[in-house]
């Protein structure tokens, strides 16, 4: 952005009483405060954006910003204890205020979710889905983000496999990645009229493309998947054949129900079932659609045909909540395609920021002391 379209963009998108504030403070005297950000709730902290947006907006004030970062990228910080305090003139940061809090907010708790995800289910990849559930490539950028912020603290801390990339090219290069990842949608599957025949065009296309295959279109999920493995043996033999169940949450999985799901279960891993479940967890695990039960069930039906090199993708609602379930039971899913860990409860997404000095006066609102304590710590 240049000078004009970035204070086109501040004026358009920053909330209309700190443009009144700055006119006031202009008419005035400028005076330097120091701003504190913080969210009251814990959160997994990611600043980049916000960063890199703030020094934009300094090259084109022509002005100068302290920020002081109170912990590292992808550090745990606690509900209430600072994130950042930024240091400048009060005309030139009053305006910015929504937006580098839009900036932070997000991101930080998606991070936190993708954390949960990725440390629970150490063992298993994830690809960030992510964008079909959001409003607009900028909310897409920023949970893609904070996902690659979470997937690398897991990867450090809990050995885990986390995020292997994304299914858009934008957001690629978060998961240092140059290509976006995925194969096909159940539309071509419908354009090619049968399971195998998808593949098979799929195949000719993209032959040196790992072939992931949907197998959910016709309801017949076992039978289409060794079709496609017996057909494509040598790829399977190779472990180059990936099985995607998607199967809507209305119908089971082909050849099974729930009388069988239990049965699975008990067999796989028998305290499964035998723990408290509420109603959402007994669905996730024996229920319709993708269950724990489901994939158990796909897994042995491959193995059983020698087909132990093929690997099985689950997609269908994949939060930090049923992650956390799948994981307990030990469900042998190789990689899990999700955008569920963008926040359910977008109130727990708010960054605030306060100004905290005025030159060098400590000054905040009741009830927002601790933060002139915390900005005053040695220890930050």
């Amino acid at each position: 952005m240049n000078k004009n379209s970035t204070e086109k963009f501040i004026s358009q998108n920053t909330d209309h009483y700190f443009k009144k504030t700055k006119k006031i403070i202009l008419d005035n005297k400028d005076v330097t405060v120091t701003y504190a950000i913080f969210m009251r709730r814990p959160v997994l902290f990611c600043p980049r954006l916000a960063i890199d947006w703030l020094k934009k907006v300094e090259k084109a004030r022509n002005t100068k910003f302290l920020i002081k970062l109170c912990h590292d990228e992808g550090a745990w910080v606690g509900a209430g204890e600072p994130l950042m305090y930024i240091t400048g003139l009060f005309s030139k940061l009053v305006d910015l205020e929504t937006i580098y809090l839009q900036l932070i907010g997000p991101a930080s708790v998606a991070a936190y979710n993708v954390f949960n995800m990725c440390s629970d289910m150490n063992k298993t990849s994830f690809l960030a889905m992510d964008a079909r559930h959001c409003a607009g490539p900028n909310m897409h950028d920023l949970m893609a983000y904070g996902a690659s912020v979470g997937s690398k603290k897991a990867q450090e801390e809990k050995k885990a496999l986390g995020f292997i990339g994304s299914s858009c090219e934008s957001t690629a290069h978060y998961f240092k990645k140059n290509n976006a990842l995925g194969t096909m949608p159940h539309a071509l599957i419908g354009f090619a009229g049968s399971t195998l025949e998808a593949a098979k065009l799929f195949n000719k296309t993209y032959p040196e493309d790992q072939l992931v295959v949907l197998v959910d279109y016709f309801g017949k999920e076992i039978s289409d998947s060794i079709a496609v493995c017996n057909h494509f043996h040598e790829l399977a033999k190779q472990g180059r054949i990936s099985i995607r169940l998607d199967t809507h949450g209305g119908r089971y999985i082909e050849g099974l129900n729930i009388e069988k799901s239990y049965t699975i279960l008990e067999k796989h891993n028998p305290q499964s079932i035998r723990n408290y479940r509420n109603e959402k967890e007994l669905k996730w695990l024996v229920g319709a659609g993708v269950s724990a039960a489901a994939i158990v069930y796909m897994r042995q039906n491959l193995d059983k045909r020698g087909l132990k090199n093929v690997k099985i993708i689950a997609s269908s609602g994949f939060n930090p909540t049923k992650c956390k379930l799948f994981a307990s039971v030990k469900a042998p899913v190789d990689i899990i395609g999700t955008g569920s860990y963008i926040p359910e409860n977008w109130e727990e997404t708010y960054a605030t920021a306060d100004v905290v000095k005025y030159e060098n006066k400590d000054l905040v609102k009741k009830g927002r002391e601790f933060l002139i304590l915390s900005e005053n710590n040695e220890k930050l």
